[in-house]
């Protein structure tokens, strides 16, 4: 009998009624197996925790069985989601992942690239905003012929794969949400300048009072970088106002739980004085009281596609595909929590 914390592909394969052969093509990601095959080999996977020996599987295939992830994001809790679920589905698929995060100088990022592909010759590359805008680091992985996917980049959206979500509309969306429960006095920090989500997120929110009639005064508006502490920096701003908001939307939830914070230090109550609205979802939104009305982005789905999409190889030789098919927009879901209500001071 198997040691039951080490299974074997055998034991995979005796439960779940299939060949080793055939779990060994479901592993290698084959089109050739069946969806139906395919899923009761990977439940199986799941179930017995099957970790397959990456040194015997590059030895009988071209692939390392190494993806790498290259992060410059300043938000913990967006980078804590995505990589929990991009390691949860390599695992499932048999994969590694390499995670590095990029240097405040570019040239140091680019041999840090450089290397890991050297070192681990990874399959492909998951690139998070903002490295997936970054010219020198495209042109490094396409030098080095590494498939990589990027996720909610703002340029050359056709030189390779990428997963995003409608930016815009989910801003339009959740500040044409706030007016509609009867605010007008509504506040925006911005992301990150780096990002271009940042400019969607804006100009969302610009559009929704611009096409509701309602002017807001340019001190309504406050630069962020995704930061918790900027988040605290531009919330003081807006609420020594005389003329206060009565709702903030910030563009992220790191931002948006820092105004809480500050906001329940001046005494200011919410929803009931001032509602706060986030962007993202992430665990953070349900830790901090009240927890945070939010856009949910899809990060965890957006971690799972990209992961999938570099192991099926199918990005590998992008000659013959098509510009649309390069794109994968995700849904996205306003979420309504503690943190806003109906304006009740007009």
């Amino acid at each position: 009998m198997a040691d039951p914390k080490r299974a074997r592909i055998q034991d995979v394969a005796e439960q779940a009624g299939v060949s080793m052969m055939t779990v060994s093509r479901v592993l290698n990601q084959d089109k050739k197996v069946s969806d139906k095959t395919r899923e009761k080999v990977m439940a199986v996977v799941e179930q017995l925790n099957y970790r397959p020996n990456v040194s015997a599987r590059r030895l009988a295939s071209t692939k390392s069985f190494f993806l790498g992830l290259l992060y410059d994001n300043p938000s913990d809790s967006y980078i804590s989601q995505f990589l929990l679920a991009a390691l949860k589905k390599c695992r499932a698929l048999g994969y590694h992942l390499v995670v590095d995060e990029a240097h405040s100088d570019i040239d140091k990022t680019i041999e840090s690239v450089k290397q890991l592909i050297d070192v681990t010759q990874v399959d492909g590359m998951i690139l998070l905003p903002p490295m997936c805008d970054n010219e020198q680091v495209l042109d490094v992985l396409t030098k080095a012929q590494v498939p990589f996917v990027r996720i909610t980049p703002d340029t050359k959206l056709n030189r390779s794969p990428y997963i995003c979500m409608d930016d815009y509309q989910a801003a339009f969306d959740v500040t044409e949400h706030l007016i509609n429960q009867g605010h007008s006095k509504i506040a925006h920090i911005i992301g990150d300048t780096k990002q271009g989500v940042s400019r969607l997120r804006y100009q969302g929110y610009l559009d929704a009072l611009r096409s509701n009639k309602i002017i807001t005064p340019p001190e309504y508006i406050e630069q962020g970088s995704f930061t918790y502490q900027s988040g605290m920096e531009a919330a003081i701003k807006l609420l020594s106002l005389d003329d206060k908001p009565t709702a903030i939307f910030a563009a992220n939830d790191d931002m948006a739980a820092a105004v809480i914070s500050i906001a329940q230090k001046q005494g200011i109550n919410i929803p009931s004085e001032l509602s706060v609205v986030g962007f993202d979802d992430t665990q953070l939104a349900t830790i901090v009281w009240p927890n945070i009305s939010t856009v949910k982005q899809p990060i965890n789905e957006m971690a799972e596609l990209a992961i999938t999409l570099l192991a099926s190889g199918q990005y590998n030789d992008l000659s013959n595909v098509k510009s649309l098919d390069l794109r994968h927009i995700l849904d996205f879901e306003l979420i309504e929590r503690e943190s806003s209500s109906a304006n009740k001071n007009n």
